[in-house]
């Protein structure tokens, strides 16, 4: 098995230009189905089928869902929801081809994160959300998540692939680790005489997330960069499971699609919804979207197959890019059998989400601010490398840039302040 740092995923142009020039594969038509109780009211969807996008002479389609779980109120929910989709539009480049605007679409997602963020945090309200967004072109499957609401794919070919991180401290290592490098806490909530109750939370505040959009009142360390994956489907499509915690603290990803396996969309949300209440009630708004990705029918869509054999099977690895070049993998992957990663990348630092190594080398205008879009002026911009502790990557002289407000945001999440002598310090 390799290594992380060796992971090599397969071009995003090769699998576009195979897909096109297959002209027995069609593009997939996407039937979906959400369901809800609600306990505070504080879940909320977004649901937009056949967005259109100019492509040279004619029109591109793509398809978005949101799922935004709030807290401590709904105002950053509703806030993401009217904002988000715009905000990632938004720092995508005119004019790009489909292989280019796809492959566009992860650094995107990271701008649109932090940009809707901090203006939602610049209205001084102390509510928060959680995110998963995903968008949808073709067969290919872009999905950014904050928080521990979670989305989940079960392909044609019977297997469970989770396209989402969970940010509860709980559970993630990675995260605990970062925020007390930023000088954070972590702990559980003290009870008194020594006694510690409840599951691990960040102080100052006392959330369990480590990911969020909003939340200005608990501390900076609960930064708004998403995880983000991004897969390319067989021809055989799949099912997609978005949902709150209230349906994951009661389903394993399993149990969720066996549940509804077989079920129209619409009645699969409900399903899955009425599986995760049943036992002890609602206990926390519950919310499911359910989307299948299927080859057009001139009648309704079948149910999705049966898995093959294995029960508890879950895909934790994709097919990888091998080291042969471009032409031979065009050559090799005639065809695929199973699902394949083009992009997987959960760092919380905006200097390797947004560095210039990406397929499309013109994302980023020289003078135009990487996460806000707005325009700097020669010489007022920050490259986003500046004050990188490591040299290696430390290039001060490189774009992308940032303005000064989107810089201290920046230095805020990372837990870093200027200092007198042009450097930074963690606090």
């Amino acid at each position: 098995m390799l290594s992380k740092g060796e992971h090599q995923t397969v071009p995003l142009s090769v699998l576009l230009k195979r897909e096109l020039a297959n002209e027995k594969i069609e593009r997939p038509e996407l039937f979906h189905g959400q369901a809800s109780q609600s306990k505070k009211g504080e879940d909320f969807t977004l649901v937009k089928t056949e967005c259109q996008r100019v492509l040279g002479d004619g029109v591109a389609t793509y398809s978005v869902f949101g799922l935004f779980d709030g807290h401590n109120g709904s105002a950053a929910a509703i806030y993401a929801k009217e904002n988000l989709l715009q905000n990632v539009l938004s720092a995508i480049p005119p004019d790009l081809s489909r292989d280019e605007w796809v492959a566009a679409l992860p650094r995107a997602l990271v701008a649109g994160f932090v940009k809707t963020d901090k203006d939602f945090q610049e209205r001084a309200k102390t509510s928060g959300t959680t995110v998963t967004f995903v968008i949808i072109e073709g067969w290919v499957v872009t999905v950014a998540s904050v928080g521990d609401s979670r989305c989940i794919l079960e392909s044609a070919e019977g297997g469970i692939y989770y396209l989402s991180a969970d940010h509860r401290l709980e559970c993630n290592e990675e995260e605990r680790e970062r925020i007390t490098a930023c000088g954070g806490e972590v702990g559980r909530l003290n009870a008194g005489g020594g006694t510690e109750i409840g599951p691990l939370r960040c102080w100052p505040g006392g959330l369990c997330l480590s990911r969020s959009i909003g939340d200005m009142d608990v501390g900076e360390y609960i930064v708004p960069v998403p995880y983000v994956k991004q897969v390319k489907l067989t021809s055989g499509g799949g099912r997609l499971v978005i949902a709150s915690d209230g349906v994951w603290d009661a389903l394993s990803a399993e149990s969720a699609v066996e549940c509804s396996r077989g079920m129209p969309s619409e009645a699969a949300a409900s399903q899955i919804v009425k599986e995760a209440v049943q036992p002890k009630g609602i206990r926390d708004d519950t919310t499911c979207i359910v989307i299948d990705i299927h080859l057009p029918e001139k009648e309704n869509p079948p149910a999705p197959p049966p898995k093959k054999s294995g029960k508890g099977v879950f895909k934790s690895m994709f097919r990888k890019k091998t080291s042969e070049s471009s032409s031979n993998i065009q050559k090799d992957f005639c065809e695929p059998d199973v699902v394949e990663e083009l992009f997987e990348e959960g760092s919380a630092l905006l200097s390797d989400r947004l560095d210039t190594k990406y397929p499309v080398c013109n994302m980023f205008k020289l003078f135009i601010c990487a996460v806000c879009q707005i325009e700097i002026k020669p010489g007022q911009g920050v490259s986003i490398h500046a004050g990188a502790s490591n040299t290696r990557s430390s290039r001060p002289w490189d774009g992308p840039f940032l303005c000064t407000s989107c810089q201290e945001k920046k230095e805020a999440m990372e837990g870093r302040r200027p200092t007198g002598d042009g450097g930074y310090s963690s606090d």
